[in-house]
């Protein structure tokens, strides 16, 4: 029934995107999460400011797309998605689980939550980028890319790496909200040099999925992340600088290669 499949995926993608959307509106706990974020974890200092959370409409709009293109009959056979999107199924719905535990103040399972959707883009990802590559290599040794339909490009490609650049972020978040929730003490060292380390950490993402990926649209996400962190610790320095110059660090990195016609995506 290859029919089932695209219509699980799109049932499981607009699930996700109503129960968070309920969530937000009729909060189970009386909290949302972004309520939670600015009470509870008000002095976690890698919480982006409220405005980069937008980047949500984006990636359910990214989704929808996906969902609708991979719908068609033409795409049923669609070696990048079957079976392949069925990863991105599961990743909906422990979105939705992530909601609830989260809400409910259970970290430490929203934390598992978080890594479980993390690895399942993460196994998508790579599977519809396998056939990306070809055999054969580029004057500088690196894998030559293949050709990718523009509609591919836009429908496919694009909204899982926006999907997973932001979920990457999210889970650096929640394991530090997680390790604040059980009173971690940072083994001595203060959380303004925890807050910089952990952004090192996704400038490194971001980097390495640009160079070992080509993937523009992933070091966007981070260069957001970033920018709506140091954005947020405007009273911080070391924050605002360390998050303004990672971002533009990795921004002058994504300009050169996009400018070497390095980069497709």
């Amino acid at each position: 029934m290859t029919w089932l499949r695209p219509l699980l995926t799109l049932a499981a993608v607009l699930g996700a995107i109503a129960i968070n959307g309920y969530s937000n509106r009729y909060p189970p706990g009386g909290m949302n999460v972004g309520e939670m974020s600015n009470t509870l974890f008000a002095d976690v200092l890698l919480t982006p400011a409220n405005q980069a959370f937008i980047i949500w409409a984006l990636i359910y709009i990214g989704l929808i797309a996906f969902s609708i293109y991979q719908l068609l009959p033409a795409q049923w056979r669609n070696p990048k998605l079957n079976p392949h999107s069925y990863f991105l199924v599961l990743a909906s719905l422990a979105q939705c689980l992530w909601v609830y535990l989260f809400l409910d103040q259970q970290f430490i399972l929203a934390l598992v939550a978080m890594v479980e959707i993390l690895l399942l883009l993460l196994a998508f990802y790579l599977r519809i980028n396998r056939r990306r590559w070809s055999d054969r290599l580029g004057a500088d040794g690196s894998p030559r890319e293949r050709p990718i339909p523009r509609a591919e490009r836009w429908l496919i490609h694009r909204p899982i790496s926006l999907y997973l650049g932001w979920i990457s972020i999210a889970t650096v978040l929640n394991v530090a909200l997680t390790l604040f929730s059980q009173g971690w003490g940072g083994w001595g060292l203060p959380p303004l040099l925890w807050t910089v380390v952990m952004m090192g950490v996704a400038a490194e993402l971001g980097l390495l999925m640009l160079l070992r990926r080509q993937d523009g649209t992933f070091a966007l996400v981070v260069i957001w992340a970033l920018v709506w962190i140091a954005i947020g610790n405007l009273a911080s320095p070391v924050i605002a600088i360390a998050g303004f110059g990672l971002a533009t660090a990795l921004g002058l990195m994504l300009f050169a290669k996009f400018a070497s016609k390095g980069i497709r995506i």
